[in-house]
């Protein structure tokens, strides 16, 4: 039997009203790629915490045994210092210090009292060659992608003589080629004597980098797959994810939209003052009632640029063309204009720009549309309560109650919050930016289920996504954007991932 470099027996840890881990055990063996897989909420990034140290000592129970000796982790200070790096999804660097001052930040190399700023660019750009990222170890962090920002965290773990890296959801805000760079160097790593845990809600990356597979749900501990005995497959992992097989993740309807013309764009541009150059360039494209149309295209493409320009402006970019609804030309000043034209738009950040992480579940639903439930500038708090616990109820946000912290919930269940929120304004239009970017499969099960209902309702959808299969799923029609222009459009029985691709890089 190999060597288990960690053990983590019997780790219970709750919170107030939640009891987020129910006596897990996990083992993770020297010298292998471990996935640890769940649900939004089972507990997978609470564990990873308890472990590096995030939750001291002393505020779970159990015991973790790293290299055969207990350890009491007081915080991560201390996890670091045994060999073990985390990397979070949302990436811990600070956008205006230099490469090499980021990778070595609170690790600082001195020459008595003063850092040896020579010896710190040094290591930095030997750290850099391990993660084969060729940047100059001094440009700003800011004026890198996210692929590259990635690597950079990979780098400042190496720096550290990690013998255990962390990756929670690495490869949610990368770009295919970033992914499997990505995949390649934890192999790299792998065949170098690093360890690696990995939290992915990809399962297909899952199944080609795993040796093993810990499944979580609900706190507990359900399996572990062994790869090498081709244990693993998508769904056995879904069904122990989700405690039940799904043969189809994308709900069947029929292809029926009306004819109706919902939302029409003719001949729209868009020109940013602040990068100085056109970002859209005479786009045309319509969605028609009870139609879900999709727009596909890498990353920086000018999707998100679209839904933005289109949703009131709100980053200022000079506009022309038209906006036609149900067959009258309208302008936004501003994201209330399009709001009270029926329109509204789930952003692609829901941390960042959705929602209002340090307030409640009842207080976000309701933010959108607050004049519904306010008599007099004053809002009824138990109108307010009534409204979040309806669509707590329909769009089955797992919560303890609607004056839960939205901070505090799963990303799939803050992307629901997210979704009720617009959802309350009454939109005949939804605009959808990555709506299932970070969840598991059953919360994305749960959301295309709400948006087929949604569009069986009459509501027409435009659907932002990198997910080509996503897009070729839940899709009556889908435009493609390269280069700030619509390259093809494609009725979803001729669409196929290898024609998408061809338009989204040729243009």
């Amino acid at each position: 039997m190999s060597t288990p470099i960690l053990e983590m027996k019997n780790i219970t840890k709750e919170f107030p009203g939640v009891k987020a881990l129910n006596n897990v055990s996990f083992r993770v063996t020297e010298g292998e790629i471990h996935c640890l897989v769940g649900e939004n909420g089972a507990g997978k990034s609470t564990l990873m915490k308890v472990l590096s140290g995030v939750y001291p000592h002393g505020t779970y129970s159990g015991d973790i045994l790293f290299n055969g000796e207990v350890q009491k982790f007081a915080g991560i200070s201390d996890s670091e210092k045994a060999g073990i790096a985390i990397i979070y999804q949302e990436l811990a660097l600070i956008p205006e210090m230099s490469v090499y001052e980021n990778i070595f930040l609170g690790n600082e190399i001195k020459n008595g009292f003063l850092i040896d700023w020579n010896e710190t660019i040094k290591r930095a750009a030997e750290a850099l060659k391990k993660v084969r990222l060729n940047v100059n170890p001094a440009e700003k962090v800011l004026n890198l992608g996210v692929g590259k920002q990635q690597l950079i965290e990979i780098a400042k773990a190496l720096s550290r003589d990690v013998k255990l890296l962390i990756l929670d959801e690495p490869t949610a805000a990368l770009n295919e080629d970033d992914c499997d760079n990505l995949l390649n160097l934890l192999r790299e790593l792998k065949k170098n004597g690093v360890t690696c845990i990995m939290i992915s809600h990809k399962l297909k990356e899952v199944i080609a980098i795993a040796d093993s597979v810990t499944v979580l749900r609900d706190g507990q501990t359900i399996v572990t797959l062994d790869a090498k005995k081709g244990e693993v497959s998508e769904q056995v992992l879904i069904k122990h994810m989700v405690g039940r097989e799904i043969d189809n993740i994308y709900p069947p309807r029929e292809h029926k939209p009306s004819q109706v013309v919902a939302l029409e764009v003719r001949h729209w541009n868009a020109y940013d003052p602040t990068l100085g150059r056109a970002i859209l360039k005479d786009i045309n494209m319509n969605v028609k009632k009870g139609e879900i149309v999709g727009i596909a295209g890498l990353m920086g493409s000018g999707r998100t640029e679209l839904a933005l320009s289109i949703f009131g402006n709100p980053d200022g970019y000079r506009l022309s063309g038209e906006v036609i609804i149900k067959g009258k030309k309208s302008e936004f000043g501003h994201p209330k204009d399009a709001i009270s034209a029926g329109i509204a738009y789930v952003t692609e950040d829901r941390k960042g720009d959705g929602l209002i992480l340090i307030q409640d579940v009842k207080q976000n639903i309701t933010l959108a549309n607050l004049k519904q439930i306010a008599s007099r500038w004053v809002v009824d708090s138990n109108a307010e309560v009534g409204i979040a616990n309806e669509y707590k109820t329909s769009l089955n946000i797992k919560t303890p109650n609607v004056e839960q912290k939205v901070g505090n919930l799963s990303g799939g269940n803050q992307q629901k919050v997210c979704l009720g929120k617009w959802l309350f304004v009454k939109p005949e239009i939804l605009i959808l930016d990555e709506p299932t970017r970070g969840i598991d499969v059953g919360a994305k099960f749960e959301i295309y289920t709400i948006m087929t209902r949604l569009v069986q309702q009459g509501m027409s959808i435009i659907m932002i996504s990198s997910e080509l299969p996503e897009v070729l799923g839940m899709s009556d029609r889908v435009y493609i954007v390269s280069a700030g222009k619509v390259t093809g459009e494609l009725p979803i029985e001729e669409a196929t991932q290898e024609k998408i691709m061809h338009m989204a890089t040729n243009y």
